[in-house]
């Protein structure tokens, strides 16, 4: 901490009280070459165009309009070269946030030139109103100019703040020839001009008694050599003149308008050669600030020489403490915890004190050490949670198995019951009934096996010789409740190994029970099937609203990547059940758009688990068109004779 509270202590003190004052000075000349010197050359050609137009809008027939145009192209040129140094990169950061807010005024306020242009060439404008908006435009780049000196602290700023105050001085010399000009050329001034004109006399006499005294000697000396001239004494007596009401006649026109010129072009020149001499002392200036900036500095650098050679000593050891305590935090999340969460998947017993042993003592820095301990104890919490987590998932898959074999035993006894009452019954009213029993008993047959699924065991169903994929279908069509809906094409004459007939079933069952639920009462869900290079295919169509493609990619990559369920996603059981199947028989399931605006599910099953037929009633049957309760009877008697319930003898 000493090294470190040294080195900040000494460097602050050098960067913020002399480093800072010689960069700031640094930056005078350019903001001298990208501002100032760029906006006083716009203040004159803008000061000209005013005079112009004053004159233009006086005169009874707007003569002059040539002049005027002419010097708006002049004015023009100006202002695209004050915006292009205005916003260049040398410009924007040689100033500060208030600065560049005064820059982005000034620009805004140029914006405003053709406008006032507009209005004037439109008839829209007297011409006293063409006068104040000019002058709305100049006080903007003045404003500018006085944010570009806030600097109290130091003189060079002190000094250009009043330059510029002066500077306005001769602003308001030209406002006064654009009113009496505009005057001359009408033979009258108006009341509101000639206040106007008298307002402005006195703010400039006052500017300038009260900027001298605050000049030094050097650049006082300029300006009070211009004030107390005979010519300057002249353009009093001629302003003293038009304020008591005499008569602008085209004589006395003349004589103001040349003594006024010959003032204005002096006062430019004692701005011009004032901003000369501030730029040539800012940098004779910032170098002796700088000089004592690096002296300082010299002192800072030796401090900081001997902090680094301390915290090197005492950063090397830490350094490989640190390396080692980083090597065993990534070999425990890295391996050890992927190791002891992969026997947990298995089924393994995880003892927790081998897999999860305390961290070996790292280094001799005390607050490493803590670190190593924490990761000690979170590896430890870790492994607790994952093998408390394993042993609450295998509990409720036990509790799906237990409840799922129950309901399969009551089911099978019912459904026996139900076959015995089928056949001796022959009202058909009855056998009606008895017959949506045995569906909906199948349907709950069904929702029992997928708990046994969840729980991660194999239903007890089971064929011990090969099925037409054809009855395969329609066996899983007959467990859907609507099932009058489901449309099963002829297909061709291909078996599936027995092994793989209850898993496909219950897959096959499940997407077409989807197809029925999400699409409307009317439509129908069509099953069509073929042989294809990879094996068979199962296309399950229907003709609802469909899905998103980001809702279809995330539900495609769920069937190709079984998640591990999830007890709190209950809606997407249906999607686990069958992601599950497919893995385990090798089956590829695919949800594409429907061209009927719908869903379609491909079921790809792989060609080991396809047979060649050899039952020519089997071929028969593969052909012929059936009703719902043909599919319902066919797959309950093939039920009957292959299938296999727990506790039930093979008839």
């Amino acid at each position: 901490m000493v090294p470190l509270l040294s080195l900040v202590a000494l460097w602050a003190v050098t960067a913020g009280v002399t480093i800072g004052d010689s960069l700031r000075l640094r930056t005078y000349n350019t903001l001298w070459s990208t501002l100032r010197q760029p906006a006083d050359k716009l203040i004159v050609e803008l000061q000209r165009e005013r005079l112009d137009s004053a004159r233009y809008l006086g005169s009874a027939n707007h003569a002059g309009r040539s002049d005027m145009e002419a010097q708006r192209l002049r004015t023009n040129a100006a202002r695209d070269s004050v915006r292009r140094l205005a916003l260049s990169d040398s410009s924007r950061s040689a100033t500060t946030p208030t600065m560049r807010a005064q820059v982005d005024e000034m620009l805004g306020g140029l914006g405003q030139l053709d406008e006032i242009r507009a209005e004037i060439d439109e008839g829209l404008s007297d011409r006293l109103r063409a006068i104040e908006t000019y002058n709305l435009v100049s006080d903007s780049i003045y404003r500018m100019h006085y944010s570009l000196a806030l600097i109290d602290d130091i003189p060079i700023y002190q000094q250009s703040r009043v330059v510029i105050s002066l500077g306005y001085a001769k602003e308001l010399l030209t406002r006064e020839q654009a009113i009496a000009s505009a005057a001359s050329a009408s033979g009258t001034m108006t009341d509101e001009e000639r206040k106007l004109f008298t307002q402005l006399v006195g703010n400039r006499r006052f500017l300038i008694d009260q900027a001298l005294p605050e000049l030094d000697e050097g650049l006082r000396q300029m300006n009070v050599n211009l004030i107390t001239t005979p010519l300057y004494q002249r353009l009093r007596l001629q302003e003293e003149k038009i304020i008591s009401g005499g008569a602008l006649t085209a004589r006395t026109e003349q004589v103001w308008q040349t003594t006024s010129d010959d003032i204005a072009e002096s006062f430019q020149q004692a701005q011009t050669d004032a901003g000369t001499k501030l730029t040539e002392r800012a940098a004779p200036i910032a170098d002796s600030i700088l000089t004592r900036a690096v002296i300082v500095g010299g002192v800072g650098l030796v401090a900081v020489l001997a902090s680094i050679l301390i915290s090197m000593r005492l950063g090397s050891r830490i350094a490989r403490e640190l390396a080692t305590l980083r090597q065993a935090a990534l070999d425990l999340a890295n391996v050890r915890l992927p190791r002891v969460l992969e026997k947990l998947k298995k089924g393994e017993d995880v003892d927790i004190a081998t897999e999860a042993p305390p961290m070996p003592a790292i280094g001799e820095t005390a607050e490493i050490q803590d670190v190593g301990h924490a990761f000690s104890t979170v590896q430890q919490t870790a492994v607790e949670a994952a093998v408390g987590q394993a042993k609450l998932q295998r509990g409720v898959g036990q509790v799906f198995l237990n409840l799922a074999r129950r309901s399969q035993t009551l089911l099978h006894r019912q459904r026996t019951q139900l076959d015995g009452m089928q056949r001796r019954t022959t009202e058909p009213e009855t056998l009606e009934d008895l017959f949506r029993l045995d569906h909906l008993t199948t349907r709950m047959r069904r929702h029992a096996e997928g708990l046994i699924i969840l729980s991660g065991s194999v239903p007890g169903r089971a064929w011990r010789k090969p099925v037409p994929l054809y009855d395969v279908v329609r066996g899983a069509a007959a467990e859907v409740e609507d099932y009058a809906r489901v449309t099963v094409f002829p297909m061709e004459e291909h078996r599936l190994d027995g092994t793989a007939v209850a898993d496909t079933i219950h897959l096959v069952a499940e997407l077409i029970e989807n197809a029925t639920i999400f699409s409307p009462p009317h439509t129908s869900v069509s099953v069509r099937g073929e042989l294809v290079g990879n094996g068979f295919v199962v296309e399950i169509e229907d003709r609802g609203l469909g899905m998103t493609p980001e809702r279809l990619a995330e539900l495609n990559e769920r069937l190709a990547s079984p998640p591990e369920f999830d007890l709190a996603d209950t809606d997407r059981m249906g999607l686990f059940v069958v992601s599950r199947l497919a893995a385990r028989r090798e089956i590829s399931v695919t949800l594409r758009p429907s061209p009927y605006g719908g869903t379609t599910a491909i079921v790809l099953i792989p060609t080991a688990l396809i047979d060649s037929p050899k039952d020519p009633d089997l071929a028969r049957l593969a052909t012929d068109e059936v009703t719902p309760e043909d599919i319902i009877l066919a797959s309950l008697s093939r039920g009957t004779q292959d299938s296999q319930e727990p506790g039930e003898e093979r008839s």
